[in-house]
């Protein structure tokens, strides 16, 4: 194989083979329910925290003020659904504390919606 090859491997694999490596081959965290706007913040820094991968150390460093699920996979530049379970793994050993946004099935009551619009009405 000619070197052309070999560094088209690295470059295009290279990032799928790490995700898998890193997410232990998992593909899904269903058990925590984290989406885009999920806000996380953690516990501890990395240097608190010894032994984990540097991804987790990326993670925990980034997430030191509330940050969206969205935005820690944009800045460590990997993946959603592994940004996913790897937040899952903390949040599980209490390094990562969540919270969701208030689910859409949760509509205002129609009496505070009618007030609202009296309210602009008069204006």
């Amino acid at each position: 194989m000619s070197g052309r090859h070999e560094s088209w491997f690295e470059e295009e694999a290279g990032p799928l083979v790490r995700s898998y490596a890193v997410t232990g081959g998992r593909t899904r965290s269903d058990t925590i329910g984290l989406d885009l706007i999920t806000l996380v913040v953690a516990m501890r820094s990395a240097h608190e925290v010894a032994g984990f991968e540097p991804e987790y150390g990326r993670i925990l460093n980034l997430c030191q003020r509330p940050t969206s699920v969205a935005e820690v996979a944009a800045r460590i530049d990997l993946p959603l659904p592994v940004v996913k379970v790897l937040l899952s793994d903390l949040i599980e050993q209490n390094l990562v504390l969540f919270r969701t946004a208030t689910p859409v099935t949760d509509t205002p009551n129609k009496h505070v919606l009618q007030a609202v619009l009296d309210g602009i009405r008069k204006l």
